[in-house]
């Protein structure tokens, strides 16, 4: 198997095992939460899955600044493939806030500052993912998804720290105060957020992976439609 074939198989399998880990570590080993009950176990869903998101959209904020300062193809292509797996970590992390805030807050959603700025965040990676492909140029829709793919990522550290600035329903993770957690919930915390940017590099290198054949048949197309000339 060639080399690449087995990074891929081997990071698939890891995966896989620590996603298995994290899930009974969530409903085995985490203590029930004393005010919301079992349902403070989407928590650590929910969590990782927005760490991880954010992380795919830095990984695309990054690619687009590399792109812009070297015009090397494989930036902007990890720039497309980070932001399309980063808005399913981001969906996921939408949908799963929605399911703990009905129990918790008694309504999937309010347009408090934190939520609204994840919903424009949302809609903005949505519209970069279908933006792809609707210019003429691969060369200047590269350069138009980097610089879109930097400005987009303002709405990362705004969605970070909207909780802290205007102190709404949604909770602060801290020590003492707010949603505190103790040494069980860290642990598999921790374990959620490795699970989860573990499926993330697997999906990532997968989408780069088809991306780059992508590229390699259209290549090959053009150079049939030129032989035929």
């Amino acid at each position: 198997m060639p080399k690449k074939g087995l990074v891929d198989s081997v990071l698939a399998g890891l995966s896989v095992v620590a996603f298995l880990v994290a899930l009974g570590m969530v409903f085995f080993y985490a203590p029930r939460e004393a005010t919301m009950g079992e349902v403070q176990r989407i928590f650590y869903f929910h969590v990782a899955s927005a760490w991880v998101g954010f992380f795919g959209f830095f990984v695309t904020f990054a690619g687009g600044v590399g792109y812009l300062a070297t015009n090397n193809r494989r930036w902007d292509i990890l720039a497309f493939s980070s932001a399309e797996v980063g808005l399913v970590y981001i969906s996921m992390t939408l949908v799963t806030g929605m399911l703990w805030a009905k129990p918790a807050w008694g309504t999937y959603w309010t347009w408090e500052p934190r939520l609204t700025i994840s919903a424009v965040q949302w809609l903005l990676y949505v519209a970069y993912v279908m933006l792809r492909g609707s210019v003429f140029s691969p060369e200047r829709e590269a350069r138009f998804a980097a610089v879109y793919g930097i400005t987009a990522f303002a709405t990362v550290p705004l969605s970070w720290f909207a909780i802290r600035w205007w102190r709404t329903i949604h909770p602060v993770i801290v020590s003492g105060a707010g949603m505190a957690l103790t040494p069980k919930m860290i642990h598999t915390l921790l374990v959620s957020i490795a699970a989860f940017t573990l499926v993330y590099v697997t999906l990532l290198r997968q989408r780069i992976a088809l991306e780059h054949e992508r590229d390699r048949l259209a290549a090959l197309r053009l150079h049939d439609e030129a032989a035929a000339l």
